[in-house]
């Protein structure tokens, strides 16, 4: 059963090391300009495969393209790939109600996979919106789904605490 190997390769712009660059934004500024290009994107989502593509005040949108280097023994993309989108999504969601100064780190994260993700399932979209921001603690809803049909693979929450 041996194949012949595949290769993978893929660029990444060195990420934003100098956080006194954006220490006067608040976390929607921030997010804004990753999506417009003028801040780079987190080397992860290359080396995932997805892109930060639409944000505003509560809300983040990421978006991939499944493919068979992300399978998992059993022949379907692996959880941690769909977790990792959707943290992300999370995440930045609760990143755009933040003041400037202020970060965040995921406490917990519960996804549900509700459908296998297939190579052949094309584009899925990890929609994130927050469901409260506090002093200290901060929560959000999000849902992986299909991007041409709507087609609903995960669901997910997260805590993120929120620091100065």
């Amino acid at each position: 059963m041996p194949t012949q190997p595949r290769v993978r390769t893929y660029e990444y712009l060195a990420p934003l090391t100098d956080l006194t660059l954006v220490a006067q934004l608040d976390g929607l500024e921030i997010m804004r300009r990753v999506v417009s290009g003028e801040i780079p994107q987190p080397p992860i989502t290359a080396t995932l495969g997805f892109t930060l593509s639409a944000i505003e005040h509560g809300r983040a949108v990421f978006e991939g393209t499944t493919a068979e280097w992300q399978y998992n023994p059993l022949g379907t993309v692996h959880g941690g790939w769909t977790a990792t989108l959707l943290d992300s999504a999370l995440g930045c969601a609760v990143h755009t109600t933040l003041g400037p100064g202020e970060r965040y780190t995921t406490t917990d994260l519960q996804v549900r996979f509700l459908r296998a993700v297939l190579a052949t399932t094309g584009k899925v979209r990890a929609e994130a919106r927050v469901v409260h921001t506090g002093k200290r603690l901060a929560t959000a809803e999000g849902r992986l789904v299909g991007a041409t049909d709507g087609t609903l693979f995960a669901t997910a929450t997260a805590s993120c605490l929120v620091t100065r």
